[in-house]
């Protein structure tokens, strides 16, 4: 299995978050997250900016303080003005904490790498048929459903699941279960308008509470054509939530695990689980596993994914997009996957619209 490149862009966009943390001005902290932002948006690797000079091209929305970080890292990949600066505040400790929730992350310029090699498996954008996690303004998203039928569309795809928030999760902007009713009829009328075109799935994200329960009826998930079940809570405890995930996945009615961990860039671990455990249970469920495309989770990485695959689960790739303009975090997820080796089989957002309601259909049962 080829290695996952070493990813500069990350590295540098890292140390200038890093600098960020520790700058006493507002401005300050705002400038050096701006440049971190535009060296992890690049669409190749910084490297490929030098000019023979050794100089590097201009990039938008990084200055000369920031210039000086990148130069230091391109040289030695360390940058003794950031080390200082973090020395000075006397925040080590802080800074090396989240540093070390950074693992597996890749830029745009290793995503873009990541789909063109050659040399690896899995899938390939032409083989996606569709996102099978999505939020409109029925919950937290920003747009409406037919905005996001379209824009499905002009990216290839045949179908898509829109899975806004459960009702017991308010805080993103729950939907009631009368509400979804309403929101079924909308879906029920594109669906006639766009016969032949595209098909949009019922879908809902629901809530893993503490105990492992989803946090909706049997007889409310009965109403939905897709569940994605993922946690919202206890994502800094250190504590194992191994039943936890466990007894999601075992759940009847639920279809994907999603963004397994819940981690952020930086900023939180996530679930913390034995997840040979979970991803043992569900494969035996035929529950798929999620990797989520959303530059800041991205989770499953593509370490852990690797082991999902081991364990013989089935995958969704999805991009977790709250705007029609994120649907493009479907090629970070996608990267994982490839770096991972996931079999194209194996990944539900490869098959056909018939197998894939075949399969909702039998995990509805269960």
């Amino acid at each position: 299995m080829p290695a996952a490149p070493r990813d500069t862009n990350i590295l540098i966009a890292s140390l200038l978050r890093d600098l960020a943390s520790v700058q006493k001005s507002a401005q300050s902290k705002w400038g050096y997250k701006r440049a971190a932002s535009a060296i992890l948006n690049l669409d190749e690797p910084i490297e490929r900016l030098r000019q023979p000079d050794g100089t590097l091209r201009k990039i938008p929305n990084v200055g000369p303080s920031s210039l000086r970080v990148v130069m230091e890292a391109l040289e030695t990949g360390e940058s003794p003005t950031v080390e200082r600066a973090i020395a000075g505040a006397g925040r080590g400790a802080e800074v090396e904490k989240s540093r070390a929730l950074r693992a597996n992350f890749l830029s745009r310029a290793q995503v873009n790498v990541a789909l063109r090699n050659p040399r690896l498996r899995g899938p390939r954008p032409a083989d996606y048929r569709g996102d099978l996690q999505m939020h409109s303004v029925w919950s937290d998203g920003s747009d409406p459903l037919e905005t996001l039928i379209e824009a499905c569309i002009a990216r290839g795809y045949s179908y898509c699941a829109i899975t806004d928030h459960s009702y017991g999760l308010p805080i993103a902007g729950g939907v009631p279960m009368a509400d979804l009713a309403r929101q079924h009829d909308e879906i029920d009328g594109l669906n006639k308008v766009f016969a032949g075109r595209f098909r949009m799935i019922k879908g809902i994200e629901a809530n893993i509470r503490a105990d492992g329960s989803i946090d909706m009826t049997p007889d409310e998930l009965a109403r939905i054509e897709l569940v994605v079940a993922s946690p919202h809570s206890s994502l800094r405890s250190p504590a194992d939530q191994t039943q936890r995930m466990i007894a999601a996945v075992s759940t009847p009615g639920v279809h994907i695990l999603g963004h397994p961990r819940g981690r952020m860039f930086g900023s939180r671990p996530g679930v913390t689980a034995r997840w040979d455990d979970v991803f043992t249970a569900a494969a035996r469920s035929r529950v798929a596993i999620e990797i989520d495309g959303d530059p800041a989770r991205q989770d499953l990485d593509f370490e852990l994914a690797r082991r999902a695959v081991d364990a013989g689960c089935l995958i969704a790739i999805d991009s977790d997009a709250h705007s029609a303009g994120q649907l493009r975090y479907t090629d970070t997820a996608l990267a994982h996957a490839r770096l991972a080796g996931v079999p194209t089989e194996r990944v539900v957002n490869c098959w056909s619209l018939d197998q894939l309601t075949e399969w909702m259909r039998e995990r509805c049962a269960a």
